[in-house]
């Protein structure tokens, strides 16, 4: 499977002060992908893209604060309001074993144990104490625990992943 050169992370949720600082919310809050980089993509709703310089992160109350080189002003910040923040892969470091970056999830086939289709992995969803992969096909939409009970391979080169969703557990 063809992996982006980036990962959306988050989205600028609104201007923070009048220096230009960003209030970013990411999709996995234990996330800490933007303090190991020095550089992201923005993009906005328009699907306009520019990279900037990351000058500083900092953690706000419901979001991380973050400052980028040209944005200077609370009006710069405000126009970006609502842009999806990406970081380059290339820029963090690579999973551990058996761990994978969330964004590489969405896209892939989910499948069955015995191989039947179920859809395509289309969200992850971080509402609780571990992510849920949101698969939307033959069954509708399914929220499936992305944990070893319910997902048993992970497979980003054939863009495959085999679970066990909820309401078909052996019991």
């Amino acid at each position: 499977m063809n992996r982006s050169p980036t990962l959306e992370v988050g989205y600028v949720a609104r201007p923070h002060g009048t220096s230009g600082e960003l209030a970013v919310r990411t999709f996995d809050p234990s996330s800490d992908a933007l303090h190991h980089v020095e550089r992201l993509r923005l993009r906005t709703r328009e699907g306009a893209e520019s990279e900037f310089r990351v000058t500083s992160v900092r953690p706000g109350p419901k979001s991380l604060l973050v400052a980028l080189d040209s944005v200077e002003t609370r009006t710069a910040a405000r126009a970006l309001q609502g842009a999806t923040v990406l970081v380059y892969r290339t820029d963090l470091p690579a999973p551990a074993e058996g761990e994978f970056f969330q964004g590489d999830l969405v896209g892939l086939r989910a499948v069955t144990p015995t191989g039947e289709a179920l859809g395509q992995v289309e969200e992850v969803w971080n509402t609780g104490p571990v992510p849920n992969l949101v698969i939307r096909g033959t069954r509708g939409e399914l929220l499936v625990p992305f944990a070893d009970d319910f997902v048993s391979t992970v497979d980003l080169e054939s863009g495959v992943v085999v679970v066990r969703p909820p309401e078909i557990q052996e019991r």
